[in-house]
């Protein structure tokens, strides 16, 4: 497993160099468009960026869970979980790039 981490600074300086936006205009559009999909998720709504894949929120009901120490049964809470879907064209990807 890899040791790297993609962060809002890597993905601001990546629209700097690509876009050719000031560092500063660059790191306010990353953090719109992060800010927006967060907006969406909170909202309900599915967030599909085609290529790449679908991001939602669903609900999961209350349920008995087993504290795995003491194996005494527990309630779960209902609450609300994020999934992702990758894209077919995500998943051949990333699925290529572990031929190395």
């Amino acid at each position: 497993m890899s040791e790297k981490t993609l962060t809002r600074m890597d993905l601001s300086e990546a629209v700097f160099r690509e876009v050719g936006l000031s560092r500063n205009d660059s790191a306010q559009l990353v953090e719109s468009v992060l800010e927006h999909i967060s907006d969406a998720l909170v909202d309900d709504e599915q967030v599909k960026i085609s290529s790449f894949g679908t991001f939602s929120v669903r609900q999961k009901t209350a349920r008995m869970g087993r504290n795995p120490k003491t194996g005494q049964e527990v309630p779960i809470d209902p609450r609300r979980v994020l999934t992702f879907r990758p894209s077919h064209l995500m998943k051949d990807r990333v699925a290529a790039g572990n031929k190395k």
